[in-house]
């Protein structure tokens, strides 16, 4: 059912096992997500997108767009062209995210991903607007960031620039936590870590932990949660070998149906070729996404299997990117 405001919100994410911490549920419940999204795109008639927003002369119109704000779903808050540039994650996943961060009072943290400004919010009300800055490559979303942050009392350090090279100026940073997908780890991010520091990106529809080691490389699995986030701008998007239908070549239909081989597809990312992934989650017992992981160290990336060091490795990102 859709929430009307951020204790019917909070409430639902509660029913569903999240936000267990109550730092967090505090932050949930005070930060007003409908500062952040005074609008926001849904399916129209004929394939167009139609904006629901808070000043909307229609009386019925403005109660649609306060329960999509108060539900927990995903709301695409920036579109261009018919092509989604910034969205307002699902509150849940959020969340989840923040809860997976593991911050601490003092820590500094850099989101990489600004989008409407409410996860920054959330960030500057648990940790103090000093201790967070959020990076975004679009001037348009930074500044309605800004404006959105202020107008709910948050200032915390929102720079406009490429998320990929993170924000030297203020590290180093104790959290980086990325709100939009990558095929790689960007190498400026554990570059720009205090040793210790934990990087939580999405990455091949999973959310991948890294801890970042003294010697500048990092390593960690993922978590159980499928994350399904736009990609950061200016990286390359996964590649498939498909055949003239559009399925990968040499994969029973029913496999395309297992969130868990999708995602081992989606890791691979051209390395394996299609039949190969399959053949590999057959023999390994269709393993569920916390049995994979990632390494970065001394200019490589790689992803693996149990084993950092076993037999099932590959380069991380597509063959191109090496």
């Amino acid at each position: 059912m859709a929430s009307a405001s951020p204790a019917d919100l909070v409430r639902e994410i509660v029913a569903q096992g999240g936000l267990r911490d109550p730092a967090w549920r505090a932050a949930f419940a005070q930060v007003p997500r409908a500062a952040f999204v005074p609008f926001f795109y849904v399916p129209g008639p004929g394939g167009r997108m139609d904006r629901l927003w808070r000043d909307d002369p229609d009386p019925d119109r403005r109660a649609r767009w306060r329960d999509g704000v108060y539900s927990d779903q995903p709301l695409a808050t920036r579109v261009r062209d018919g092509r989604l540039l910034s969205s307002s994650s699902q509150p849940s996943l959020m969340a989840t995210m923040l809860e997976h961060l593991q911050v601490a009072d003092g820590m500094n943290v850099l989101e990489i991903g600004t989008g409407p400004g409410y996860n920054a919010a959330l960030l500057s009300h648990r940790l103090g607007d000093r201790q967070v800055t959020t990076v975004d490559l679009d001037p348009d979303i930074t500044d309605a960031a800004r404006g959105h942050l202020a107008e709910a009392g948050y200032r915390p350090r929102v720079v406009t620039g490429d998320g990929a090279q993170g924000c030297r100026a203020y590290a180093p940073y104790d959290r980086i936590i990325a709100t939009c997908a990558v095929a790689r780890v960007p190498d400026a991010w554990p570059a720009q870590c205090a040793p210790g520091a934990l990087i939580l990106t999405p990455l091949a529809t999973g959310l991948l932990g890294l801890r970042v080691a003294a010697d500048g490389s990092a390593a960690g699995a993922f978590h159980s949660t499928p994350a399904y986030f736009v990609p950061l701008r200016g990286t390359a998007a996964a590649r498939s070998d498909s055949g003239a239908d559009g399925l990968p070549r040499g994969v029973p239909p029913r496999a395309l149906d297992d969130d868990r081989f999708l995602f081992l597809l989606a890791l691979t990312d051209g390395h394996l070729a299609p039949a190969e992934a399959y053949a590999l989650w057959g023999r390994t017992g269709h393993p569920e996404r916390e049995r994979y992981g990632v390494t970065v160290r001394e200019g490589r990336q790689w992803a693996w299997l149990d084993d950092p060091e076993g037999p099932h490795t590959w380069p991380l990102g597509g063959p191109d990117d090496e």
